[in-house]
C-alpha cells in the first residue's frame, strides 16, 4: 500500500501523531527482522497503531502489542470526560485492515509489563507524559528490548517528562547509538555498549538539540529557528 493511502487511513483516527512521525513508525516497523515483537505504549484511537501495522504488514508481519487502558492519560482527561476509546480504536484498526497483526492489551503499562515475556524489537512509548510515568515505562520495558532493537519516544521536545528521560537515559547512555529525531519522536538503537564515537556523536546531537530548543523558547527570529532545525536534522 502506498504511503499516501496509509496517511489517509491513519488520518481518520483522531490523534496527535504527525505524518512525518507516522512515516517514521512505518519504516521502523518495516525494518523489523522478526527477532522480537513490536510494542506500543499508548494507542489512543489507533493512529500510530495503523502506521506500525502497515509497516509490519509490508515486511515480516511482526505482531504489534498495543497497550492502553483506553481511559486516557492525565492531559487527555483534562480535555475529555468519561473517556473510553477502545471501541473506536478497534474500529479504526479494522478499517485500516491491520487487525490481524494487532494484539490489544487493555491495561496500563505497568499492569501489562507484569505478564509480558516476549522479546521486543521495536517499542514506541507514548503513554502518560509525567517524568515519573515515562521513567517507569523505560525501566519496565527496556530490559525486554533485544540488542539492536529500537526504542522510540513521543513528545520529546516540549513535554518535560519525555524530554528529560531521553536526555538522561538515551543521549547520555552507553547503551544507545544512532539517535534520531523526527518532529517530536526521539528514537535510538539499543546496544550492549556503544563506541567512543557513538558517545561523542550522541553528545554532539544533544548540544544541537538544546540549541534548537533554546531558539524556540527565546522566540528568536524565525530564520534562526529554522536554521537551528536544519542543522539538527543535518547532523543526525
Amino acid at each position: 500500500m502506498e504511503l499516501s493511502e496509509i496517511r489517509k487511513l491513519a488520518g481518520q483516527a483522531e490523534g496527535f501523531l504527525t505524518d512525518k512521525e507516522g512515516e517514521l513508525l512505518y519504516h521502523l516497523a518495516k525494518n523489523c527482522r522478526g527477532e522480537g515483537v513490536i510494542v506500543e505504549i499508548g494507542s489512543w484511537k489507533g493512529r500510530s497503531t495503523i502506521w506500525l501495522g502497515h509497516g509490519s504488514k509490508a515486511s515480516k508481519q511482526v505482531k504489534i502489542y498495543a497497550i492502553d487502558p483506553h481511559t486516557g492519560a492525565t492531559e487527555q482527561k483534562q480535555v475529555y470526560e468519561n473517556i473510553w476509546t477502545f471501541e473506536e480504536f478497534k474500529k479504526n484498526v479494522q478499517t485500516a485492515k491491520v487487525e490481524n497483526l494487532v494484539c490489544p492489551i487493555v491495561k496500563t503499562s505497568a499492569e501489562a509489563a507484569r505478564d509480558f515475556n516476549l522479546p521486543i524489537e521495536l517499542i514506541f512509548i507514548d503513554g502518560a507524559h509525567e517524568y515519573e510515568a515515562v521513567r517507569l515505562d523505560f525501566d519496565l520495558w527496556y530490559p525486554q528490548v533485544i540488542e539492536g532493537g529500537i526504542m522510540a519516544f513521543h513528545d520529546t521536545i516540549w513535554n518535560e517528562g519525555p524530554k528529560r528521560v531521553v536526555k538522561e537515559l538515551v543521549y547520555k547512555s552507553r547503551n544507545f547509538r544512532r539517535i534520531g529525531l523526527v518532529d517530536y519522536i526521539t528514537y535510538a538503537q539499543k546496544v550492549r555498549q556503544n563506541s567512543f564515537f557513538d558517545r561523542v556523536r550522541n553528545r554532539y546531537l544533544l548540544l544541537w538539540r538544546n540549541v534548537y530548543e533554546v531558539a524556540w523558547k527565546l522566540r528568536l527570529p524565525k530564520p534562526i529557528r529554522k536554521a537551528a532545525k536544519r542543522v539538527l536534522k543535518f547532523v543526525q
